[in-house]
């Protein structure tokens, strides 16, 4: 393939399980590579209803809509004689396995639950001027867990220092909890190429681990 639609390689496409279940979040380059390997099918929502089309299929409506009409929330990867819509949503044929129930533990999902805010002034920065807080400091006995970390700039974070918000007199925006599933999915969601996903999600039963 011609990379020149880079960017569209690197969006992402939910897979389902066998049964029609999410359980991951990979790039459009990877999914390509499963349709070609035949272990994955197109999943595509089309006048409410889902179809599926292998590679040979997908490649085929690809280019009449090419010709005919495009979204312009789609993406599309050129090929030397044609273009491939990228596609959003992929089955993998031969994988039934139950997705993951948890949501790890780290610095970009802390970031992605808080929308890059800092809980204390309620500004948003860039990732890069946002820090880490336990919100009962560990001096304290403040554990590093989801309910006590949380985004703060710098400025209110020297501001608190080693000390509890009541005891800096500040107050946060928001109380800490664990998120139920991927806070980084839940920034896809709000993208509007990515709204078929959500035929497939169901907060209260699954999560998606993003990689």
């Amino acid at each position: 393939m011609n990379v020149g639609a880079d960017s569209a390689l690197n969006a992402s496409v939910l897979v389902l399980n066998k049964t029609f279940m999410a359980v991951h979040v990979i790039s459009v380059r990877r999914a390509f590579c499963l349709l070609c390997k035949e272990l994955a099918e197109v999943v595509s929502l089309e006048d409410g209803a889902f179809a599926t089309y292998d590679f040979r299929t997908w490649a085929d409506l690809s280019e009449f809509r090419a010709r005919n009409f495009r979204k312009e929330d789609d993406d599309w990867v050129r090929t030397p004689t044609s273009e491939l819509q990228a596609p959003r949503v992929i089955r993998l044929l031969g994988y039934d396995k139950m997705p993951k129930q948890t949501v790890k533990f780290n610095r970009r999902n802390i970031f992605a639950r808080d929308h890059n805010q800092c809980q204390y002034c309620g500004k948003r920065f860039p990732t890069a001027e946002l820090s880490l807080d336990h919100v009962v400091p560990r001096s304290q006995g403040g554990a590093t867990t989801w309910e006590n970390i949380v985004c703060a700039c710098v400025d209110c974070n020297v501001r608190k220092g080693g000390r509890t918000p009541r005891q800096a007199h500040m107050t946060l925006i928001r109380k800490p909890e664990k998120p139920k599933r991927s806070p980084m999915l839940n920034l896809k969601l709000t993208q509007k190429k990515y709204q078929s996903w959500q035929s497939f999600i169901d907060a209260a039963y699954w999560s998606v681990e993003l990689k």
